[in-house]
């Protein structure tokens, strides 16, 4: 397939404005997704005797080479401007100090703007432990970039591993969108198998099916984030970016999507073990992460609950990281489950 030639330079005032702007909208309006994650048609297997002590119950686990105090992960957000890398470097020594993983937001901007760079780079905040996912939006591998500038932006970050997003809702209705998506599973199979680390792909709010599945796997990724309908609403995000048209589009497609719940198990049931798959999407507490992962999730992505805990302060952060922490713990307890891996063979009773 051929491609053009990246778009260097400056990136433009109208891109930057954008980031804040997501940041707004996400800690201040009503974007949720007008849909149900899914979560709430489970029930985990209560044990009036679960044979075990609190203490006995472990969170650890090892993602993608890197071994985890939970099974949790700070969902990519934002970078690229002065606001974004300071909500970046609060995130990361959250992360360091929690013991879970960080995602970055989109580093396109790294290869337009170098200077960028330092919104994303957060390693000496985040320490040598934490497991740090840089990310890209996948469309740009139809408009220029290529082997060179994903690894450019892991180095920049100093990434343990990338995320390739895939947001086709999103750039349909944002105002100054890329909805070009055309020969894009021939370019990441061309492009992933040469990259020098494990690469995922993610949705934005819209969840993976299991075509969609069989296809990460298949080009080579690494697994998949499934960022499922029951969040935020991307749709209802940009929506509120645009004029009246651009509004009703967004609120057109506010429930649209697969829902987070229903999105891990059909993925789960097409992807082999060793492939990582990571639950996001509206995933509101401990007990829901619990329920993801005895649903077949490896580890769970949370944004808006912990962006606005971030808003508040370092502090709030790992508060709120830790009482997660420990509704998950207590949830495994309360299952008879020592480690995730018990969970997930205890398994849920669905609700009729």
């Amino acid at each position: 397939m051929s491609v053009p030639p990246p778009v260097l330079g400056v990136a433009g005032e109208a891109t930057l404005a954008r980031k804040d702007q997501h940041l707004d909208l996400c800690l201040h309006e009503d974007i949720g997704a007008r849909v149900t994650t899914g979560f709430e048609r489970y029930r985990l297997r209560h044990r009036a005797l679960p044979e075990l002590d609190l203490a006995e119950v472990s969170l650890e686990t090892e993602l993608l080479g890197k071994r985890l105090r939970a099974p949790l992960i700070i969902a990519g957000m934002t970078g690229g401007t002065e606001r974004g890398g300071e909500v970046n470097r609060r995130l990361a020594r959250a992360a360091a100090r929690t013991g879970i993983a960080l995602g970055l937001g989109s580093g396109r901007s790294l290869v337009e703007r170098p200077e960028a760079a330092a919104t994303f780079d957060v390693r000496e905040q985040a320490g040598p432990a934490t497991l740090i996912l840089a990310n890209v939006g996948a469309v740009q591998l139809g408009l220029g970039f290529g082997r060179d500038e994903l690894v450019r932006v892991v180095r920049a970050c100093r990434a343990d591993a990338l995320a390739l997003h895939l947001n086709a809702l999103q750039e349909a209705v944002q105002p100054e969108g890329q909805p070009r998506f055309k020969g894009l599973a021939a370019r990441l199979a061309e492009v992933l198998p040469a990259l020098p680390f494990p690469c995922l792909l993610k949705e934005t709010g819209s969840g993976f099916s299991e075509e969609d599945a069989r296809v990460a796997l298949a080009v080579g990724a690494a697994g998949v984030d499934v960022s499922g309908a029951g969040g935020t609403s991307w749709a209802r995000v940009e929506g509120h970016r645009g004029g009246a048209r651009v509004r009703a589009l967004g609120e057109a497609f506010g429930g649209w999507g697969i829902p987070t719940a229903e999105s891990v198990v059909r993925c789960r049931a097409v992807l082999p073990e060793r492939s990582v798959l990571i639950a996001s999407g509206g995933i509101s507490s401990g007990i829901d992460a619990a329920k993801a992962l005895a649903l077949g999730a490896d580890a769970v992505a949370v944004a808006r609950p912990f962006l606005k805990a971030a808003h508040e302060g370092e502090d709030a952060l790992v508060e709120t990281i830790e009482r997660w922490k420990k509704e998950l713990q207590v949830a495994l307890f309360c299952t008879g489950s020592s480690n995730v891996a018990a969970l997930r063979a205890r398994g849920l009773e669905r609700i009729s």
